[in-house]
């Protein structure tokens, strides 16, 4: 298609058509289904995707590309900055949930994952290609150098999974990094945990990750007025998330 790829738009697209079949086995997408491709660049997942459910929504900031795309049938268009796309009204145009999937520009990768977390309701599931470092870091597991505060974030809201590893000769042009596919698949909504409140303890413990938690979260419930059984004597990456949440629902 003679595009060449925009660094500001951190595109690269996939070129291997083994890896593409295989993310599409993945995903298993039916006809019928809400299926919503974030970045769908020059379209080498798109039309896939869309000969397996017929039809689908894409969402490309890059203008050259959302006319090309516009092109093609079976595929709604939207044009913009997907960390402005309103995942709520999409599932409620649509009448039900959403299969969300896309590679991901790296370098906000981890902005446009919080920002589903908003719309974590009414997601059936998403497939994502990544940095494999930052796959990594979501499916960690207490203890592991990988566990941090993205760990936790999201594995409160998801059951996380490292489906595939793609290496970076599958795109054009190649990143710089391994790279990976993950599933994530929304656990039941809990009232019970303010989503502000997590966030703001998990990035205090997180801040010194290396240190005792008595230094950081420990004045943080202090702060808080909580008497509380956690124990402060162990290190961020040594919390379950589990812990977390429970901290995150005490009150004085």
């Amino acid at each position: 298609m003679n595009h060449i790829a925009r660094k500001r738009f951190g595109q690269h697209f996939l070129a291997d058509d083994s890896v593409i079949h295989a993310i599409v086995r993945a995903i298993a997408p039916r006809p019928g289904e809400a299926v919503v491709e974030i970045g769908p660049g020059l379209g080498a997942l798109t039309y896939a995707l869309r000969d397996r459910c017929g039809a689908l929504t894409v969402i490309e900031l890059d203008r050259d590309l959302a006319a090309r795309l516009r092109r093609q049938a079976g595929l709604t268009v939207v044009e913009a900055d997907v960390l402005k796309v309103d995942f709520n009204a999409l599932a409620a145009t649509a009448g039900q949930k959403l299969r969300v999937v896309g590679n991901l520009p790296y370098n906000i990768s981890t902005p446009i994952l919080f920002h589903l977390l908003d719309a974590s309701s009414v997601v059936q599931d998403q497939h994502f290609m990544l940095q494999k470092e930052v796959v990594d870091r979501m499916a960690a597991a207490p203890g592991s150098k990988d566990y941090g505060r993205l760990s936790v974030m999201l594995q409160w809201r998801y059951r996380i999974e490292s489906v595939l590893d793609v290496p970076p000769e599958a795109f054009d042009p190649p990143p710089r990094v391994d790279s990976a596919v993950v599933r994530m698949e929304p656990l039941p909504a809990d009232d019970s945990v303010d989503a502000a409140r997590l966030g703001a303890l998990v990035a205090v413990a997180f801040s010194q990750r290396r240190k005792i938690l008595r230094g950081t979260l420990g004045r943080w419930i202090e702060q808080q007025g909580l008497q509380t059984p956690f124990d402060l004597q162990r290190r961020a990456e040594e919390v379950p998330v589990d812990e977390y949440l429970a901290l995150a629902r005490a009150r004085p």
